[in-house]
């Protein structure tokens, strides 16, 4: 029987088709829902956020660095402008992928022919860069070689460029270093402390002095530019601007004439000196020999030039005005008087007798007087004016630690006095407790002794001396030592002001500043050459400071001793005496006479202030007697 042949079912194979089709139109349906509904989702509820990141794409924004403050003396003179020069910057995120700019780097150092300390310097400082978006100056004063030669390689450089920009400049050079001070580089350590808004796009800032100190009103405001870019980044057009807000300009009391007059004094030895008027506290000058060329350090100081300058024996990046702790000698011995006179110890008619030494009662020990022979009978008067050791002993003595560290407190000894002088040290004024905490032993009657003729645990800066000295000129009246005249316009204000010292009898301060005029003026005054032909009345003190200790019974001999170990050379002084309008205060270290070394120097000082060109006494400094006979 013949095998039955089975037909194709054509009604089968259409429903399948049929089937397939409408699975794939559903699919098709579903995807097109899906994109719609993702299309909807990127278009309709994520369109501000997406339409911000395309904007942000093609906008970017640049910050504008504010122009620095200039700073002045009080006569007008600039001693800290800015001035264009062109850096070589470079933009991490232009350069390439990661690890791409250190190659960058290579080929700076190859077209410039750099050294590897200039390499490792650039490194150092992309890497402390802190956006990858942002330029990144990593040299600094090209010359026109410097760029032609980055111009006819710019194809190898990609994301460096030159850029013009102002930096910090000292025209004065070395004559305010240590008192207006320098800008350097941001470093890693101020980047945690600062604002990161206000500081986009600036490099440097105050590192000492005045530039620190005042660096938030120095500053000024960032601004910032909208620009469009391309793909690559390039600038197309400024699409909105709000510019920066410069920073504030400083007048200081400073007169540069004063401190060149006192930068001459000095002669090149190395000391201190530092004037200013007690009425207001402005400083005049202020001197710390030797010193240095700010400029050095605005751009980066090269580590041969700092390693000169950190290693030099004389110091000279060491501000002795307000970091120098000495003793202060017997400059301090005015101040011990006033402190004697006001608690009643001594009077003005108080004697003690000299032989040219003191002993405690029951103590073989003898405190000698500078005179070994003695001076005799002494009062208060001539124990001024004769510097007399003897007569501070016992005055120290009877007025007790406790009451001597109370009194040099309120004269400033062991505190800052300064009002915007970070970098001042507060010295040191010993006391009971100091001793117990620091030294964990009692205090002994032989350590007030010394105490009360400016000598033993006793450390001071010259500038507290000034001010020591300035509020006897001042008869208690405390005004803070201050460098800024004015901050655009206004005067800087005095938040935590000192309390005025008010004696029992306000004569005593007359007492003491007749003494201090017989210093100069006296027949015996230990630093009456110094006054010789003076147009005007000084009233001083001279001092000396003890580098290293002589023992018992021994006499000072400068031939044993090294020009180091030789003591220093302390003067202050105020004048006229009857009308302050100056207070010097001058340390010559290793000078060893403070009448013989420190003395001239004050004088020189004076003169240059209260004198004219003629060598007579300026009209408003004159006596109101005087001015108003001379008056037409």
């Amino acid at each position: 029987m013949p095998q039955q042949i089975r037909l194709k079912d054509h009604e089968k194979d259409a429903r399948l088709v049929r089937n397939r089709v409408v699975v794939g139109a559903v699919a098709v349906v579903l995807l097109v829902c899906v994109l719609i509904a993702r299309l909807y989702y990127l278009q309709v509820i994520q369109y501000d956020y997406h339409s911000t990141l395309s904007e942000n794409n093609r906008v970017h924004v640049q910050p504008i660095p504010p122009t620095r403050g200039l700073i002045f003396d009080r006569n007008g003179v600039v001693v800290a402008d800015n001035r264009p020069s062109f850096s070589l910057v470079m933009t991490r995120e232009r350069a390439g992928n990661a690890g791409r700019w250190q190659d960058v780097l290579d080929v700076i150092v190859e077209v410039l022919e750099l050294t590897p300390d200039d390499r490792a310097l650039f490194e150092k400082r992309m890497k402390q860069g802190r956006r990858p978006f942002e330029p990144v100056p990593i040299l600094f004063e090209l010359n026109e070689e410097q760029i032609a030669r980055i111009a006819v390689n710019q194809f190898r450089l990609p994301g460096v460029e030159v850029a013009a920009q102002l930096v910090r400049h000292y025209p004065q050079g070395a004559h305010f270093a240590h008192s207006v001070g320098y800008v350097g580089r941001i470093n890693e350590k101020e980047l945690k402390t600062l604002d990161p808004v206000n500081y986009s796009g600036t490099h440097h800032i105050g590192k000492t002095g005045i530039e620190r100190f005042y660096e938030d009103e120095l500053h000024g405001q960032v601004g910032y530019e909208e620009v469009e870019t391309n793909a690559r980044g390039r600038v197309l057009r400024v699409l909105k601007r709000t510019d920066p807000k410069p920073g504030k300009d400083i007048v200081l009391s400073l007169d540069i004439k004063l401190q060149e007059a006192a930068e001459q004094a000095l002669g090149g030895r190395r000391g201190a000196i530092v004037a200013l008027d007690p009425r207001t506290g402005e400083v005049l000058a202020m001197v710390s020999q030797p010193s240095f060329d700010p400029n050095l350090f605005v751009t980066g100081i090269g580590f041969k030039a700092y390693a000169e300058l950190r290693d030099s024996i004389d110091r000279p990046l060491f501000n002795r005005v307000l970091r120098g702790l000495y003793p202060p000698g017997s400059t301090i011995k005015p101040a011990v008087a006033i402190a004697g006179l006001d608690s009643g110890v001594v009077t003005a008619g108080s004697r003690v007798f000299d032989p040219g030494y003191y002993q405690l009662p029951n103590y073989d020990h003898k405190y000698r007087n500078w005179n070994r022979t003695g001076d005799g009978w002494v009062d208060l008067d001539v124990a001024i004016m004769r510097s007399n050791d003897t007569y501070f002993y016992d005055l120290a003595h009877k007025m007790g630690i406790d009451r001597l560290s109370s009194y040099m407190n309120k004269f400033g000894i062991g505190q800052k006095v300064a009002l915007d002088m970070f970098e001042e040290s507060p010295g040191l004024m010993p006391s009971r407790e100091w001793k117990r905490a620091t030294r964990r032993q009692a205090w002994f009657p032989g350590e007030t002794l010394i105490l009360g003729i400016g000598q033993g645990y006793m450390q001071t800066t010259p500038l507290q001396l000034a001010q020591a000295t300035a509020l006897i000129a001042n008869k208690g009246v405390w005004n803070r030592p201050r460098l800024a005249k004015t901050i655009e316009g206004q005067p800087p204000v005095d938040e935590n002001p000192m309390e005025n010292i008010v004696l029992r009898d306000k004569s005593d301060w007359a007492r003491v500043t007749h003494g201090m005029e017989q210093v100069m003026h006296g027949a015996r005054g230990t630093a009456r050459k110094a006054a010789i032909g003076s147009q005007y009345r000084i009233a001083g003190k001279s001092g000396t400071a003890q580098v290293v200790a002589i023992k018992q019974g021994e006499k000072y001999d400068r031939n044993k001793l090294q020009e180091r170990h030789r003591d220093h050379a302390l003067f202050v002084a105020f004048a006229p005496a009857d009308d302050p309008r100056i207070v010097v205060s001058v340390m010559v270290e290793n000078g060893e006479s403070g009448s013989g070394v420190a003395a001239p120097v004050v004088r020189q000082v004076m003169d240059a202030w209260l004198l004219d060109e003629n060598g007579r006494l300026k009209p408003e400094f004159a006596p109101a007697t005087v001015a108003q006979e001379s008056a037409p």
